[in-house]
């Protein structure tokens, strides 16, 4: 079998929220089976997004800041300045050895890449049974939330949205809302954390990260699929 070619990454810079997430989908609808997988480095102006579930109550004071509906999985995020975005245009059917990727396996290797590139800045990320994103492991901070995760997996195994890591940013918003559903959930970033690094260093390192644990096949299967 062929291995898929390596992601082709793309650096968007400063872009707004909604026009990015209508390329997604019009990148995704115009696909075919030959279609070379892409990673799309993004920062955006501050917005407030809601996943396909989401309750319209866990925002609480918006302050002005845009409310989008998408169509990813789960709850409500923020998404501003200082912020590495990675949206990850993938056909799940031709990344695995064999078949197609499974999505909680897609997720695992996802959350890896935060959990490997939070590790080379000497800070220990963690997952959260349940709760999708990567969390402070260790620390006054234990439990905070740093990087979080929601997807579009079609039904053809193609997928959109991603992953986003607070690198350094002004975190009043996070306030505003209930992150992920979660009251109370507190957010950090890598500077609240004592690193001091420059966004493109953090960006370039992630992508890196997730085409490296893309092109590995050592998550095991899961018992069932899991959609997002």
């Amino acid at each position: 079998m062929t291995r898929p070619a390596t992601p082709l990454i793309r650096e968007l810079g400063r872009a707004d929220y909604e026009p990015t997430f209508a390329a997604m989908r019009a990148f995704t609808d115009a696909r075919t089976p030959d279609t070379r997988d892409e990673l799309w480095i993004v920062e955006h102006p501050p917005v407030f997004t809601l996943g396909l579930g989401a309750d319209h109550a866990h925002v609480l004071a918006p302050h002005g800041v845009p409310v989008v509906q998408t169509d990813r999985g789960g709850e409500v995020t923020y998404h501003g300045p200082g912020q590495v975005v990675i949206y990850l245009l993938m056909d799940l059917r031709r990344n695995k050895p064999g078949g197609k990727l499974y999505a909680r396996q897609f997720v695992a290797k996802i959350e890896q890449a935060v959990i490997e590139v939070l590790a080379a800045y000497n800070l220990a990320g963690e997952r959260v049974a349940g709760a999708p994103g990567i969390y402070m492991a260790d620390g006054p901070k234990r439990g905070a939330k740093i990087a979080a995760l929601g997807l579009k997996v079609r039904g053809n195994g193609c997928t959109y949205h991603g992953v986003s890591l607070n690198v350094a940013m002004d975190l009043a918003p996070f306030t505003w809302i209930n992150p992920c559903g979660y009251s109370g959930l507190a957010t950090v970033d890598m500077r609240t954390m004592g690193v001091d690094a420059p966004l493109a260093d953090v960006q370039q390192a992630l992508a890196q990260e997730l085409v490296r644990q893309l092109a590995t096949a050592d998550v095991p299967a899961p018992e069932t699929e899991q959609t997002l």
